[in-house]
């Protein structure tokens, strides 16, 4: 039987647009699910979200990237201080989706959360981080892990490479000639007056905005079939989401 290998993008909060995107990805024992981070922050079930995974991953065979939102979440869960920045970018709403869960449950979570990786590599070389690096030398040689869920460069350097450039010039940015692939979330495609995944040279990105008016989206990374949610205003309509 056929092992397949899905990467899911930035769910933030919502739940039943990951539902839907699993549902049509018809996810089986043996396949492999890559999440890129971000799953709170934004629409009105992170907790929930978190909850799902948690229990999916005894399920089915899980990997689970920490984003930026994560780190904002657990510094939460860990201290209990609110910082004005994250409060106002989600925090707000993911707070909020704690009210119905134990001390023990948020324990749970706290654990789930900082047992992330910053970033996965396969056996054949394909890279899996949230955001991007910097080090022209690898994701091994990043000074500032801050990097791998904050840096936007790397794919502002992947769209703004002329595609025509042979990759073995000399000039070519080391930074892309590492991995085979690489997969990211953090940037929402959306910004770029695009819905679908966005693949600039081995650079492909799967955060098709589902914080603000987007959807969450799942690729199949041998077959770069890809699946979508609706879009989460319409699955959560008495909400705003981040689109403050």
């Amino acid at each position: 039987m056929t092992k397949r290998t899905f990467v899911i993008g930035d769910i933030h909060g919502g739940l039943k647009a990951l539902l839907q995107v699993l549902n049509k990805l018809e996810v089986k024992e043996e396949d492999t699910l890559i999440f890129v981070g971000d799953y709170v922050d934004g629409w009105s079930e992170a907790a929930q979200v978190i909850q799902f995974l948690i229990e999916l991953a005894e399920k089915v065979n899980c990997i689970f990237i920490k984003g930026n939102h994560d780190v904002w979440c657990e510094n939460w869960l860990k201290t209990t201080i609110v910082k004005p920045l994250w409060y106002m970018h989600g925090g707000k709403e993911t707070m909020d989706s704690y009210d119905a869960f134990s001390e023990e449950d948020k324990k749970e979570h706290l654990s789930f959360f900082e047992n992330m990786p910053l970033y996965h590599l396969d056996e054949e070389n394909r890279l899996f981080l949230h955001a991007g690096f910097t080090s022209v030398h690898g994701v091994e040689k990043e000074i500032f892990t801050e990097n791998f869920y904050l840096d936007r460069t790397l794919w502002e350097l992947a769209l703004a490479m002329n595609k025509n450039m042979d990759k073995d010039a000399i000039h070519f940015p080391k930074r892309l000639q590492h991995y085979s692939e690489i997969y990211i979330g953090h940037t929402p495609t959306t910004n770029f007056g695009e819905t679908k995944p966005m693949n600039a040279f081995n650079v492909w990105n799967i955060d098709t905005g589902a914080a603000f008016k987007g959807k969450v989206t799942g690729i199949n990374i041998d077959t770069k079939r890809y699946f979508q949610s609706d879009n989460l205003p319409d699955l959560y309509p008495n909400e705003k989401g981040r689109n403050k």
